[in-house]
């Protein structure tokens, strides 16, 4: 047997306040929580795990990388999210055509400021309209 990596298990992410990243990731963006341990509170991403941790400075949270969720359609997506508060900085935006689909994007910040995405790989040709509000 060859040695590989290949899944990511986990990702982790300071924020500086737990109860509203708890609130926020669970409530507003909908994502399954596994469970809250003190300042280290976990959710599943479809099989990756997302760490959120207290900050251990209190002045300033580090960027984290930026996180894209995957959507199978951006326009509904940006609806809800858009409906439980979400305020997106940059809406449906054609990133990519590939030879088999379109690569659509749209972006906002959690309240710690990461950047945060919806992507969605469109057949080819689909348009999503500008989300109102």
């Amino acid at each position: 047997m060859t040695f590989h990596l290949a899944r990511v298990g986990q990702v982790a992410m300071s924020v500086a306040d737990v109860d509203r990243a708890e609130d926020f990731y669970g409530r507003t963006l909908g994502l399954a929580k596994l469970y809250r341990f003190g300042d280290l509170l976990f959710f599943d991403c479809a099989g990756l795990r997302l760490m959120l941790q207290r900050s251990a400075g209190t002045s300033k949270v580090e960027a984290a990388s930026p996180l894209y969720f995957a959507c199978a359609d951006l326009g509904l997506a940006m609806a809800e999210l858009t409906a439980r508060g979400v305020a997106f900085t940059t809406g449906p935006t054609k990133i990519a055509a590939m030879e088999d689909h379109d690569l659509w994007m749209a972006f906002f910040a959690d309240p710690d400021g990461h950047l945060l995405a919806l992507m969605c790989e469109a057949p080819k040709g689909h348009v999503f309209e500008e989300t109102p509000g």
